[in-house]
């Protein structure tokens, strides 16, 4: 059981140094004269600081800290360390789900007998509505009111869920939809960088249900995606059990050149890290260069951590961290606090100062001179692409075998023409022709620069008299209401409002897949054509299916890149020797001609964005809106379930739980479900986009009196096990082997061989009483963080996923449903066993738990003879303690009912 902190001996009092008395207590790193805390990586005296603070014998022991301490020896054995962070940040697509499962373990707590009001958080919880912003209305200056009036009228039944929950569960903070995006509020309003609760002080540190949430280590708070699985454990108080990682030390030199922006360098950061190798570490960023970078520039690097495949990419707080506090509107007293806090507890980074002796895993140097403009693209956020090879590398694509980087469009139909008629006007499209141009995304909306640089190249195109083609669907989605007010400010919104890059909405949009409809015309086109269409957005995911249907080809690009592209509509162009277009002089404008320098830039931010704009933005985000403030909802702790509601429905983890584990399982001449090549990322498996109308989720829906123009989208039916379980595997691009070339959602039934949907291929196998596994290649749940890859799976019967690879919180995901992981050998795979995943699979455990350890061998057998060993992907004890109760929340419910 829990005893009295050891450590408390090394409880201190810090003072103001301003005067005014204490500002609190803290736990002293000093304190333990241990010389090896100057060596430790920053982002490490977090985790340490975290497990001397919570220090119980119990959830976090002493030898935990001295893991941590002997950091420099430990990390490379992969040992195991409990983390508990300081607070859970959820959004609303993973958020309700996590809800909606605490809800579900009220019920389950109550019906074993156990006290339902001890499922509440006990971190703070903070939960931002930011994934409902639906491009249904664009190229409007209304846009803002008719999208959010449409999303209420779609989501009216999860949103008084969410609110029913704010009330219902103590501890959680609920940011009303059209605030902003869940990363972007964060940094800018949320985050507490040091937290003062009750007297005591420590470092703000974060999990979040969004893969995203990374972004916040660019303000010096360690924060990282997790599973929604596992999140709400962490709410739970259940420490997080994680391997202790290495840590990349990436130095930064010089600075960066005349008409650079932050997206070029993360572009160039992501490809360098993915090269590198990162998975499961932390990036930490050090070096002269950091005083060249602002605070929303190193926010963009640390954004895409999930892309360069790092678990996080951190910046210690340093002046530039203290400043930016102070222009969001922070008060000087906590910000003053939170200097003198990090400064006493070797936590802040002083320019000043001699070099620390820091000691890293690794290490990478970039001098930010070499950066040069890019995208990256078509299908990958890691593949960059230079910006002056776009056009060779895009008739490369258009040249190449089908694949990351390739369309296999045959010669003689590459420069085919597409007639069609928009709003009575004849127009044509050909290859690479731009149908999306969005400025959205938690990456680059945060980002003063880019954004105001975009504004600043709508003003030179408009005043040369450039246009949009007006069937390419622009958008703008700011991600908090601070972008509208410097916008404003500047003067420079009228400019993108001019070219169509009006304001939809704040929230997440064209990233997520929320892109909406594109004109009938041009659909029409692009399928009768069998055209590639692109998109260009201001994102971090660019995953095909992804962004939208009909656009094969989509790119990343910085805010201003859009504008850009936007005005030439195809990414088939040399921007150095072609010309954007002609000016209203009839002469032709070129890129170079609406490109502003990084002094126009700075110019424009020093004068536009000022401190009163994040203070008055954030008051008017805690009275919520009309229509949030209007929804009334039950006031009940238990919540009430409606049978009949298509949006919000309990799901079935919970049925026929008893008190004791049903204890681990194998798996017995199982089927193979689907048979996957690499990289296969959480949007082929859950999709968040559109419902496809010929669906099993459609049918559902249909059968339930829904209208198929209000089907909404994957990802606001999530709270749906129904929907989400039929959802399952439709994306429309996913590559299946089973199908020998075919492209979509389908399987093929083994014993049968009838082709079905996967919904209803994998029913069949369970009234045939089989168990059904996944082969998988490399980077299996690559993508965003999302529960339903793992949830769906478990529902649709999956015992087990053998890969080569998995992403970091997908395995972890797995685990937490009762789902085997398994990786195949160094050199081994499916192909080179000669698995064709028509055999029947019988994976061998042993009953008691006791038996089984962290990655040991596990030797998998065939109906037809053949055996092959894999490494069995539970990577530590309590892992296989969630294994052996059936899943995560089964475990937490069980431990919760003996206390």
């Amino acid at each position: 059981m829990a005893s009295e902190n050891p450590f408390r001996t090394i409880l201190k009092t810090l003072e103001n140094p301003n005067g005014g008395g204490e500002f609190g207590s803290y736990y002293s790193l000093p304190a333990l004269n241990d010389p090896r805390i100057d060596k430790l990586p920053y982002s490490i005296r977090i985790l340490l600081e975290s497990a001397i603070r919570n220090c119980d014998e119990f959830q976090v022991k002493s030898k935990d800290v001295e893991k941590i301490l002997d950091w420099e020896n430990t990390s490379p054995k992969q040992v195991e360390i409990p983390f508990k962070p300081a607070r859970v940040l959820l959004q609303d697509f993973t958020g309700v789900p996590a809800v909606v499962d605490l809800a579900c373990m009220r019920d389950a707590m109550n019906s074993l007998g156990g006290d339902s009001n001890k499922i509440n958080p006990l971190v703070p919880v903070d939960l931002v509505i930011d994934h409902s912003v639906q491009v249904d209305v664009a190229r409007s200056e209304n846009a803002v009111q008719a999208n959010m009036e449409l999303e209420f009228q779609r989501n009216k039944e999860r949103f008084a869920f969410l609110k029913w929950g704010s009330n219902a569960f103590d501890n959680m903070l609920v940011v009303p939809p059209g605030s902003g995006i869940v990363h972007q509020v964060n940094l800018e309003y949320l985050a507490r960088v040091v937290f003062n609760r009750n007297g005591l002080l420590y470092p703000d540190s974060v999990v979040g249900t969004d893969s995203h949430t990374t972004m916040i280590d660019g303000l010096g708070v360690a924060g990282w995606g997790v599973g929604g699985i596992e999140a709400e454990a962490t709410m739970l108080g259940q420490p997080m059990s994680m391997v202790l990682p290495g840590v990349v030390g990436f130095k930064l030199t010089g600075k960066l050149r005349d008409g650079m922006t932050a997206t070029d360098l993360v572009l160039t950061v992501t490809q360098m890290l993915r090269k590198h190798g990162v998975v499961g570490k932390f990036v930490e960023f050090y070096g002269e260069g950091m005083r060249e970078l602002s605070l929303a520039d190193r926010a963009t690097i640390a954004n895409m951590s999930p892309e360069y495949g790092a678990t996080m990419g951190f910046f210690p707080v340093d002046h530039v961290t203290l400043q930016y506090l102070k222009l969001t509107g922070r008060s000087d007293d906590t910000v003053s606090m939170i200097e003198a806090y990090l400064r006493a507890n070797k936590m802040f980074v002083d320019y000043s100062e001699p070099e620390s002796k820091t000691v890293y895993s690794s290490n990478l140097e970039l001098n930010l001179e070499d950066v040069e403009p890019c995208v990256s693209g078509p299908k990958r956020p890691h593949d960059r692409v230079p910006l002056k090879e776009m056009k060779a590398d895009w008739h490369s694509c258009l040249d190449n075998r089908v694949g990351f980087k390739g369309f296999a469009v045959p010669k003689e139909a590459q420069s085919k023409v597409a007639e069609f008629n928009f709003n009575g006007t004849p127009a044509q499209l050909r290859h690479g022709d731009v149908v999306i141009a969005a400025i959205t995304s938690c990456t680059n909306t945060s980002n003063p620069s880019v954004m105001l640089g975009a504004a600043l190249v709508a003003q030179k195109a408009c005043e040369l008299g450039l246009e949009v083609k007006p069937w390419i669907k622009t958008s703008l989605a700011p991600g908090s209401g601070v972008v509208t007010k410097y916008l404003a400010k500047s003067g420079l919104q009228k400019y993108l409002n001019q070219l169509g890059f009006s304001i939809v909405g704040y929230g997440c949009t064209t990233c997520i897949g929320n892109s909406g409809d594109i004109h009938e015309a041009v659909a029409s086109a692009i399928v009768d054509n069998d055209l590639v269409a692109s998109a260009v957005l201001s994102g971090n995911r660019n995953f095909e299916g992804r962004v939208h249907p009909l656009t094969r080809a989509n790119y990343l690009a910085s805010p201003p890149l859009v504008v850009a592209y936007a005005l030439a509509g195809t990414v088939d162009i040399d921007f150095e020797t072609e010309p954007i277009g002609t000016g209203k002089d009839g002469k032709q404008i070129f890129f170079r001609d609406i490109w502003p320098s990084n002094k126009e830039v700075a110019e424009v931010v020093q004068a536009s964005v000022l401190p009163d704009m994040f203070k008055a933005t954030y008051e008017a985000i805690t009275k919520g809106n009309s229509m949030w403030n209007e929804l009334s909802v039950a006031s009940g702790t238990l919540y009430e379930w409606d049978p009949k509601s298509t949006y919000i429905h309990e799901p079935p983890y919970f049925k026929g739980m008893t008190m004791s584990p049903p204890g681990p399982h194998g798996v017995k001449d199982a089927y193979c479900l689907l048979n996957f090549g690499d990289s296969i990322t959480t949007d082929h498996i859950s999709p968040a986009g559109s419902i496809h109308k010929d669906s099993p989720a459609a049918k559902y829906l249909m059968e339930r009196g829904v209208d198929r123009r209000d089907f909404n989208s994957y990802g606001s039916r999530r709270d749906n096990d129904e929907i989400m379980a039929r959802g399952t595997f439709a994306n429309i691009r996913i590559v299946n082997k089973h199908l020998k070339g075919e492209v979509g959602p389908k399987t093929v039934h083994i014993p049968s061989g009838e082709k079905l949907s996967v919904f209803d291929a994998a029913m069949k196998y369970r009234n045939e009483g089989r168990d059904t596994i996944i082969l998988a290649g490399a980077e299996y749940g690559s993508g965003s963080s999302r529960d339903w890859a793992a949830k769906g799976p478990m529902l649709l019967g999956v015992k087990a996923v053998i890969s080569k690879s998995f992403e970091r919180i997908h395995r972890s995901n797995l685990v937490g449903m009762g789902i085997i992981p398994l990786c195949y050998k160094t050199g081994e795979d499916a192909e080179t066993l000669g698995l064709t995943g028509e055999e029947l699979y019988t994976i061998e455990l042993p009953n008691n738990v006791s038996e089984i350890k962290p990655g040991q061998d596990v030797t998998v057998l065939t109906n037809n003879g053949k055996s092959f060993t894999c490494t069995l992907r539970f990577d530590t004890e309590v892992e296989l303690a969630y294994f052996n109760h059936g899943g995560i929340l089964q475990y937490v419910i069980r431990n919760l009912i003996k206390l």
